[in-house]
């Protein structure tokens, strides 16, 4: 098993791409704490994990807030007695122009991705300096990279850790610590239907754009998860400062 005796620690992991990777880390013999605000959802996930005879522990935790982020990280060691991994996968998406954004929303998306992955690495960070290694990852997109129609705020949270994960990996380097974002493109995820609605357009109709890349399909979590476990083991030993992207083909298209 490709985690055996490693900890990792997910945010966002109540659903989606976190859920998928939770299951996936567990499988491959990692123990698991996962973070969100939904506690009925944690717990599933929780219990999925442990029917399959892995072990996990959900804590109710707001990315945004630094005393939760800390709180997050320090149950998680006390619990565990350590943190291999961090991925930072929580994040949400208003699709929003500029001049149609509010400041609530661009400051909630700020603070759920940007902000969020900044105060999960300041606490997690530490433990991992004091043990020499360590493995972060950072949820991104391929719109952090070239960037999308009506989604300004997300697009300036993605790119922003897509050029911290570099930094973190310049500084954390000598520490032992690898640093990396993955950037997926449409996933399928609630994400995805609840973005459909919000733009008033048809599921049909959107499922068909963001199937038009090479590969011909959208995504699924499982094979998100499949890319975080590479940048999460020491399969990916020689890897920091990267944005690997799984997107079908979507940028090169």
């Amino acid at each position: 098993m490709r985690l055996e005796g490693k900890v990792a620690l997910i945010t966002g992991g109540t659903s989606g791409i976190g859920n998928a990777t939770a299951v996936r880390f567990a499988r491959e013999g990692a123990a698991v704490a996962i973070t969100g605000r939904n506690t009925q959802r944690g717990e599933q996930v929780v219990e999925t994990i442990a029917a399959n005879g892995g072990e996990a522990l959900f804590i109710r935790a707001d990315v945004r807030v630094a005393d939760e982020c800390r709180r997050a990280v320090e149950q998680t060691l006390e619990r565990f007695g350590k943190i291999d991994v961090l991925f930072n996968n929580a994040g949400v998406f208003h699709p929003r122009t500029v001049p149609e954004c509010t400041e609530e929303e661009w400051d909630e998306t700020i603070d759920s991705s940007l902000k969020g992955a900044f105060l999960m690495s300041k606490y997690v960070l530490p433990s991992m300096i004091e043990r020499g290694s360590g493995s972060i990852i950072h949820t991104s997109s391929g719109w952090g990279i070239l960037g999308g129609d009506k989604a300004a705020a997300y697009c300036a949270a993605k790119g922003g850790l897509v050029v911290m994960a570099k930094a973190m990996a310049i500084d954390h380097g000598p520490d032992g610590i690898r640093v990396n974002c993955i950037c997926p493109g449409d996933v399928q995820t609630p994400m995805l239907p609840d973005d459909a609605a919000k733009r008033g357009v048809s599921w049909e109709d959107y499922a068909a754009g963001a199937a038009d890349r090479p590969l011909g399909r959208i995504g699924k979590a499982e094979e998100i998860a499949d890319a975080v476990l590479f940048l999460a083991s020491d399969e990916s030993s020689f890897v920091t400062g990267e944005a690997l992207v799984v997107d079908g083909g979507g940028i090169a298209g």
